[in-house]
Protein backbone atom coordinates (compact mmCIF):
# COMPACT_ATOMS: atom_id res chain seq x y z
CA UNK A 1 0.00 0.00 0.00
CA UNK A 2 1.15 3.26 -1.31
CA UNK A 3 0.92 7.03 0.36
CA UNK A 4 -0.56 9.11 -1.78
CA UNK A 5 -0.13 13.18 -0.75
CA UNK A 6 -2.02 15.72 -2.79
CA UNK A 7 -0.78 19.53 -2.31
CA UNK A 8 -3.41 22.12 -2.54
CA UNK A 9 -3.77 25.55 -1.94
CA UNK A 10 -7.68 25.81 -2.47
CA UNK A 11 -9.54 22.71 -2.04
CA UNK A 12 -11.68 22.05 -5.14
CA UNK A 13 -13.58 19.20 -5.95
CA UNK A 14 -10.78 17.59 -8.01
CA UNK A 15 -8.77 17.51 -4.92
CA UNK A 16 -11.43 15.43 -3.34
CA UNK A 17 -12.27 13.16 -6.24
CA UNK A 18 -8.40 11.82 -5.81
CA UNK A 19 -8.08 11.88 -2.34
CA UNK A 20 -11.55 9.55 -2.26
CA UNK A 21 -10.15 7.26 -5.03
CA UNK A 22 -7.00 6.79 -3.76
CA UNK A 23 -8.80 5.75 -0.75
CA UNK A 24 -11.00 3.22 -3.03
CA UNK A 25 -7.50 1.60 -4.19
CA UNK A 26 -6.57 1.12 -0.97
CA UNK A 27 -3.99 3.84 -0.40
CA UNK A 28 -3.19 6.12 2.00
CA UNK A 29 -3.72 9.89 1.54
CA UNK A 30 -2.42 13.29 3.00
CA UNK A 31 -3.80 16.17 1.77
CA UNK A 32 -1.52 19.12 2.42
CA UNK A 33 -2.11 23.16 2.74
CA UNK A 34 1.02 24.77 0.43
CA UNK A 35 0.02 28.06 2.41
CA UNK A 36 0.38 26.77 6.10
CA UNK A 37 3.29 24.63 4.91
CA UNK A 38 7.14 25.86 5.83
CA UNK A 39 10.01 24.67 4.08
CA UNK A 40 13.98 25.94 4.72
CA UNK A 41 17.63 25.30 3.42
CA UNK A 42 17.95 23.11 6.16
CA UNK A 43 14.49 20.66 5.55
CA UNK A 44 15.09 17.39 4.91
CA UNK A 45 13.38 14.63 3.06
CA UNK A 46 11.94 13.00 6.36
CA UNK A 47 10.65 16.33 8.43
CA UNK A 48 7.67 16.78 6.40
CA UNK A 49 5.33 13.60 5.33
CA UNK A 50 4.87 14.09 1.91
CA UNK A 51 3.60 9.93 1.03
CA UNK A 52 5.56 8.42 -1.28
CA UNK A 53 4.56 10.57 -4.36
CA UNK A 54 3.03 14.08 -4.63
CA UNK A 55 0.12 15.39 -6.57
CA UNK A 56 0.59 19.34 -7.03
CA UNK A 57 -2.69 20.71 -7.41
CA UNK A 58 -2.42 24.52 -6.24
CA UNK A 59 -4.50 26.99 -8.25
CA UNK A 60 -1.89 29.15 -7.72
CA UNK A 61 0.84 29.32 -10.72
CA UNK A 62 3.40 30.51 -8.86
CA UNK A 63 2.84 28.62 -5.47
CA UNK A 64 2.37 25.69 -6.79
CA UNK A 65 5.30 25.92 -8.99
CA UNK A 66 8.13 27.24 -6.04
CA UNK A 67 6.64 24.42 -3.71
CA UNK A 68 7.05 22.11 -6.52
CA UNK A 69 10.97 23.17 -6.39
CA UNK A 70 10.95 22.45 -2.45
CA UNK A 71 9.92 19.48 -3.11
CA UNK A 72 12.68 18.30 -5.81
CA UNK A 73 14.99 19.91 -3.27
CA UNK A 74 14.07 17.31 -0.79
CA UNK A 75 14.17 14.56 -3.27
CA UNK A 76 10.26 14.09 -3.20
CA UNK A 77 8.83 12.65 -6.27
CA UNK A 78 6.02 15.36 -7.75
CA UNK A 79 4.08 15.44 -10.07
CA UNK A 80 4.56 17.44 -12.25
CA UNK A 81 8.49 18.39 -11.87
CA UNK A 82 9.18 21.72 -11.82
CA UNK A 83 11.11 21.85 -15.39
CA UNK A 84 7.09 21.04 -16.88
CA UNK A 85 4.98 23.46 -14.44
CA UNK A 86 7.72 25.96 -15.60
CA UNK A 87 7.03 25.76 -19.18
CA UNK A 88 3.85 24.89 -19.17
CA UNK A 89 3.07 28.22 -17.25
CA UNK A 90 4.59 30.32 -19.69
CA UNK A 91 2.53 30.57 -22.93
CA UNK A 92 5.20 32.52 -24.30
CA UNK A 93 7.66 29.14 -23.62
CA UNK A 94 5.02 26.93 -24.62
CA UNK A 95 4.39 28.03 -27.81
CA UNK A 96 8.28 28.38 -28.81
CA UNK A 97 8.68 24.62 -27.62
CA UNK A 98 5.03 23.51 -29.87
CA UNK A 99 6.42 25.09 -32.87
CA UNK A 100 10.43 23.84 -32.13
CA UNK A 101 8.89 20.52 -32.00
CA UNK A 102 6.64 20.01 -34.97
CA UNK A 103 3.69 20.57 -32.99
CA UNK A 104 0.77 22.25 -35.03
CA UNK A 105 -0.11 25.61 -33.05
CA UNK A 106 -1.49 29.34 -33.99
CA UNK A 107 0.78 31.58 -35.50
CA UNK A 108 2.10 33.97 -32.54
CA UNK A 109 3.68 37.32 -31.95
CA UNK A 110 5.74 38.42 -29.39
CA UNK A 111 6.93 42.24 -28.53
CA UNK A 112 8.73 43.92 -26.17
CA UNK A 113 7.77 46.99 -26.17
CA UNK A 114 4.38 48.64 -26.36
CA UNK A 115 5.28 50.49 -29.28
CA UNK A 116 6.96 47.61 -30.84
CA UNK A 117 3.28 45.92 -30.06
CA UNK A 118 1.45 48.45 -31.58
CA UNK A 119 3.60 48.00 -34.43
CA UNK A 120 3.53 44.17 -34.79
CA UNK A 121 -0.55 44.84 -34.77
CA UNK A 122 -0.34 47.08 -38.01
CA UNK A 123 1.58 45.14 -39.56
CA UNK A 124 -0.39 41.94 -39.09
CA UNK A 125 -4.06 43.67 -39.19
CA UNK A 126 -6.84 42.45 -37.26
CA UNK A 127 -8.18 40.65 -35.76
CA UNK A 128 -5.45 39.71 -33.38
CA UNK A 129 -5.78 37.89 -29.82
CA UNK A 130 -4.02 39.19 -27.00
CA UNK A 131 -3.02 37.38 -24.07
CA UNK A 132 -0.92 37.54 -20.91
CA UNK A 133 1.83 35.24 -20.76
CA UNK A 134 1.01 34.21 -17.70
CA UNK A 135 -2.66 33.24 -16.59
CA UNK A 136 -5.46 30.83 -16.59
CA UNK A 137 -9.10 30.39 -16.84
CA UNK A 138 -9.33 32.68 -19.85
CA UNK A 139 -8.51 36.01 -17.84
CA UNK A 140 -6.73 38.38 -20.33
CA UNK A 141 -7.19 37.15 -23.01
CA UNK A 142 -8.74 39.50 -25.41
CA UNK A 143 -10.01 40.36 -29.05
CA UNK A 144 -8.37 42.98 -30.71
CA UNK A 145 -10.61 44.27 -33.21
CA UNK A 146 -9.85 47.63 -34.03
CA UNK A 147 -7.18 50.58 -33.69
CA UNK A 148 -9.09 52.33 -30.85
CA UNK A 149 -9.41 49.17 -28.20
CA UNK A 150 -5.76 48.15 -29.32
CA UNK A 151 -4.49 51.25 -28.55
CA UNK A 152 -6.85 51.32 -25.19
CA UNK A 153 -5.43 48.00 -24.10
CA UNK A 154 -1.73 49.02 -24.38
CA UNK A 155 -2.37 52.33 -22.54
CA UNK A 156 -3.58 50.15 -19.39
CA UNK A 157 -1.02 47.71 -19.42
CA UNK A 158 1.72 50.85 -19.95
CA UNK A 159 -0.22 52.06 -16.87
CA UNK A 160 -0.04 48.92 -14.68
CA UNK A 161 3.50 48.47 -15.62
CA UNK A 162 3.67 44.85 -14.16
CA UNK A 163 6.54 42.43 -15.20
CA UNK A 164 4.21 40.97 -17.18
CA UNK A 165 2.86 43.79 -19.18
CA UNK A 166 6.05 44.31 -20.39
CA UNK A 167 5.74 41.21 -22.70
CA UNK A 168 3.51 40.52 -25.69
CA UNK A 169 2.02 38.01 -26.66
CA UNK A 170 -0.36 38.22 -29.28
CA UNK A 171 -1.96 35.13 -31.92
CA UNK A 172 -3.89 34.71 -34.49
CA UNK A 173 -7.39 34.47 -34.77
CA UNK A 174 -8.33 30.24 -35.68
CA UNK A 175 -11.30 30.14 -38.22
CA UNK A 176 -13.06 27.66 -36.08
CA UNK A 177 -16.85 25.73 -34.80
CA UNK A 178 -17.62 28.10 -31.48
CA UNK A 179 -15.61 25.72 -28.95
CA UNK A 180 -12.15 24.24 -28.50
CA UNK A 181 -11.21 20.83 -26.82
CA UNK A 182 -9.53 20.11 -23.63
CA UNK A 183 -7.67 16.70 -23.22
CA UNK A 184 -6.20 15.07 -20.48
CA UNK A 185 -2.74 13.47 -21.37
CA UNK A 186 -1.72 11.10 -18.61
CA UNK A 187 2.13 10.23 -19.71
CA UNK A 188 1.91 8.84 -23.51
CA UNK A 189 -2.12 8.30 -23.57
CA UNK A 190 -4.77 10.78 -24.30
CA UNK A 191 -7.02 9.49 -21.93
CA UNK A 192 -10.21 11.82 -21.92
CA UNK A 193 -11.34 14.68 -24.26
CA UNK A 194 -14.42 17.10 -24.39
CA UNK A 195 -15.91 19.87 -26.32
CA UNK A 196 -15.96 23.17 -25.00
CA UNK A 197 -18.74 25.57 -26.54
CA UNK A 198 -18.76 29.16 -26.25
CA UNK A 199 -21.75 30.79 -24.37
CA UNK A 200 -21.58 33.73 -27.02
CA UNK A 201 -18.40 34.74 -26.52
CA UNK A 202 -15.29 33.77 -28.23
CA UNK A 203 -14.08 32.09 -24.49
CA UNK A 204 -14.92 28.43 -24.11
CA UNK A 205 -13.58 27.52 -20.34
CA UNK A 206 -15.44 25.65 -18.48
CA UNK A 207 -14.76 27.95 -15.22
CA UNK A 208 -16.65 30.64 -17.02
CA UNK A 209 -19.42 28.77 -17.78
CA UNK A 210 -18.61 26.83 -20.92
CA UNK A 211 -20.73 23.64 -21.45
CA UNK A 212 -18.78 20.07 -21.80
CA UNK A 213 -19.45 17.57 -24.49
CA UNK A 214 -17.49 13.95 -24.90
CA UNK A 215 -15.43 14.46 -28.00
CA UNK A 216 -14.24 11.40 -29.48
CA UNK A 217 -10.28 10.89 -29.23
CA UNK A 218 -9.00 10.51 -32.95
CA UNK A 219 -5.77 8.93 -34.33
CA UNK A 220 -4.82 13.21 -34.86
CA UNK A 221 -5.75 14.17 -31.82
CA UNK A 222 -3.45 11.23 -29.96
CA UNK A 223 -0.32 12.02 -32.35
CA UNK A 224 -0.52 16.10 -31.51
CA UNK A 225 -1.44 15.64 -28.06
CA UNK A 226 1.30 12.99 -27.29
CA UNK A 227 3.89 15.08 -29.39
CA UNK A 228 2.97 18.06 -27.49
CA UNK A 229 3.01 16.30 -24.10
CA UNK A 230 7.06 15.30 -25.19
CA UNK A 231 7.73 18.71 -26.37
CA UNK A 232 7.28 20.26 -22.60
CA UNK A 233 8.28 17.34 -20.77
CA UNK A 234 5.15 15.13 -19.97
CA UNK A 235 3.40 14.34 -17.00
CA UNK A 236 0.07 14.80 -16.03
CA UNK A 237 -1.26 17.41 -19.22
CA UNK A 238 -4.58 19.79 -20.01
CA UNK A 239 -3.83 20.44 -23.88
CA UNK A 240 -6.29 22.62 -25.66
CA UNK A 241 -7.34 22.14 -28.81
CA UNK A 242 -9.17 24.08 -31.94
CA UNK A 243 -10.09 22.77 -35.01
CA UNK A 244 -8.83 25.09 -37.80
CA UNK A 245 -10.80 24.59 -40.74
CA UNK A 246 -8.07 24.65 -43.20
CA UNK A 247 -5.02 23.01 -41.22
CA UNK A 248 -7.04 20.75 -39.00
CA UNK A 249 -6.46 20.63 -35.03
CA UNK A 250 -3.74 23.52 -33.85
CA UNK A 251 -2.90 23.31 -29.90
CA UNK A 252 -2.91 26.34 -28.65
CA UNK A 253 -2.02 25.79 -24.64
CA UNK A 254 -0.69 23.01 -21.95
CA UNK A 255 -1.64 23.22 -18.61
CA UNK A 256 0.22 21.83 -15.79
CA UNK A 257 -2.66 21.76 -13.09
CA UNK A 258 -5.40 20.87 -15.20
CA UNK A 259 -9.01 20.65 -13.97
CA UNK A 260 -11.02 17.98 -14.91
CA UNK A 261 -14.13 18.45 -12.68
CA UNK A 262 -16.33 19.15 -16.41
CA UNK A 263 -14.40 16.16 -18.32
CA UNK A 264 -14.86 13.67 -15.17
CA UNK A 265 -18.98 14.39 -15.86
CA UNK A 266 -18.63 12.67 -19.27
CA UNK A 267 -15.25 10.78 -19.29
CA UNK A 268 -16.00 6.78 -19.99
CA UNK A 269 -12.50 6.61 -18.32
CA UNK A 270 -11.64 7.20 -14.62
CA UNK A 271 -9.92 10.43 -14.66
CA UNK A 272 -8.71 10.06 -10.86
CA UNK A 273 -7.51 6.56 -11.22
CA UNK A 274 -5.48 7.14 -14.64
CA UNK A 275 -3.69 9.80 -12.64
CA UNK A 276 -3.23 8.36 -9.42
CA UNK A 277 -1.80 4.91 -11.09
CA UNK A 278 0.22 6.93 -13.42
CA UNK A 279 1.72 8.65 -9.76
CA UNK A 280 2.64 5.26 -8.15
CA UNK A 281 4.24 4.13 -11.32
CA UNK A 282 6.46 7.17 -11.52
CA UNK A 283 7.56 6.38 -7.88
CA UNK A 284 8.30 2.07 -8.87
CA UNK A 285 10.45 2.88 -12.25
Amino acid sequence: MSKICIVFDRLRLEEKMLQEQASKMGHDTIVVDAKTSQISTESKKGDIDFGDVVLERCVSYFRGLHFTACLEFLDVPVINKYDVADKCGNKLVTSLLLKKHGVPTPKTYFAFSSEEAANLINKVGFPIVIKPVIGSWGRGILPLRDKDTTEAIIEMRDIADGSHDRIYYLQEVINRPPRDIRAITVGNQVIAAMYRKSQGDFKTNIALGGDPEICEITKEMEDICIKASGAVGGGILGIDLMEDEKRGLVIHEVNNTVEFKGLARVAKKNIPQEMINFALNHVRK
